[in-house]
């Protein structure tokens, strides 16, 4: 055990090391032209390549879809495009940057699809912020894409347009700021309870924030069985009495916080088994310190977490951060790509809430065996998750008949 907490220790240094060898001009390098191109998938170097793969023999193919559209799907990329769409309100911890501050991060995306699950994927950032605009978009664009990752939009707007895109369109769709980060943090809350022997239904979570990510992490613990949440604000807990709450915090309110908790973070962590930060904002050191013992600390934020991984570690049992440089990294990317992919390859209409626990599943069961107090999740990089959270989600699609 001593060897292996060394090597972890070991990998880490050197990740933090690495990363803070990483120069603004490296950086910029890396981006430099943007991170995507367009590869051929059929031949063009004679006349005869040229007059089947467009005109004139494109004619036959256009005509035969004319005839019967479901040919869009064997005949085009549509069927299996995935469309990464932004309005640019909500980017990373950056804020309201815009769309054309947006696109390297969707750009970003589109790769990361390609690379983990090899699915081609298009950012598309929008010069607007009106829901209805962005709806009617999506609406009209429809026959160009296959499946719809919405991400970067702004709480509470994000979850009426979710809702109205799923709604109007026969596709998959799934804004991942929300579900992404609640497939992982699930996947991670049962490798920490796995770890410590812990029944999830015993732990009392406090989740810091109630944007997107923090409504769909407490909406899918929930779901697991954890019934003791309590959701913090920017003005304390989230709670029945309040009545400054907008629609979505009052109906939050209506299904958390069963001991009827009132105050700030400092009433809600005395004695809390988990933190989940999911804000901007800070935690003290003494918070954390008031937590049960062998508490449980996500601190997410990125850059910068919540509350410094170390000093966390000083009082919790195990901690989990963003951030790559430290152990147990909580990273969207171990969920997306696999639950796209699996709902596109069985042909599924939506991404249901069954599908994403049989995501967090999956990424808790590629582990399962190799758990460990820094190792309560795979590694973003780990070639095993994609595959088989894919196939738990096409699964998980057809048992609920909805591929």
């Amino acid at each position: 055990m001593t060897e292996a907490v060394n090597a972890t220790a070991a990998t880490t240094s050197a990740n933090a090391q690495n990363l803070a060898d990483i120069t603004t001009e490296e950086i910029y390098a890396g981006h430099l032209g943007g991170k995507l191109s367009v590869a051929l998938t059929a031949p063009l170097d004679t006349q005869r390549d040229l007059s089947i793969a467009y005109t004139p023999g494109v004619a036959k193919v256009c005509l035969g879809i004319a005839e019967d559209e479901s040919l869009a799907k064997t005949y085009t990329w549509a069927e299996r495009l995935v469309v990464v769409v932004s309005d640019g309100t909500a980017v990373l911890g950056l804020g309201d940057i815009g769309p054309r501050a947006s696109l390297p991060v969707m750009e970003g995306k589109a790769a990361l699809f390609k690379k983990f699950a090899g699915l081609d994927s298009i950012p598309l950032v929008l010069d607007t912020k009106d829901v209805d605009k962005i709806v009617e978009t999506l609406i009209l664009l429809r026959p160009s894409f296959g499946a719809v990752n919405l991400e970067d939009i702004s709480a509470p707007r994000c979850f009426e347009i979710e809702k109205r895109v799923i709604e109007a369109l026969d596709c998959p769709v799934m804004h991942d700021d929300q579900h992404g980060t609640a497939i992982v943090v699930l996947a991670a809350l049962k490798g920490a309870a796995a770890v410590q022997g812990r029944d999830m239904s015993s732990l009392k979570v406090v989740v810091s924030g109630a944007g997107a990510a923090g409504v769909a992490c407490t909406n899918i613990l929930l779901a697991a069985g954890v019934p003791d949440i309590i959701v913090l604000d920017s003005k304390g807990i989230v709670s029945r009495d309040r009545t400054d709450l907008n629609e979505v915090k009052a109906e939050l309110a209506s299904r958390t916080n069963p001991r009827d908790i009132t105050g700030g973070p400092v009433d809600a962590l005395a004695g809390a088994d988990v933190f989940l930060g999911l804000s901007a904002g800070t935690i003290p050191e003494e918070f954390i310190a008031s937590m049960a013992p062998e508490s449980i600390v996500f601190a997410m934020s990125n850059p910068t977490p919540e509350i410094h991984p170390d000093v966390a570690a000083k009082y919790a049992a195990i901690v989990a951060t963003g951030r790559s440089d430290f152990p147990n990294q909580i990273n969207n990317v171990l969920a997306f790509p696999g639950v796209f992919k699996g709902a596109l390859d069985v042909g599924a209409r939506r991404i249901t809430e069954g599908m994403k626990v049989a995501a967090a599943d999956a990424i808790f069961g590629v582990v399962a065996g190799e758990l460990s107090v820094d190792k309560i999740i795979p590694s973003p990089l780990d070639p095993r998750v994609a595959p088989a959270v894919a196939e738990a989600v096409g699964k998980a699609a057809l048992a609920e008949g909805v591929a």
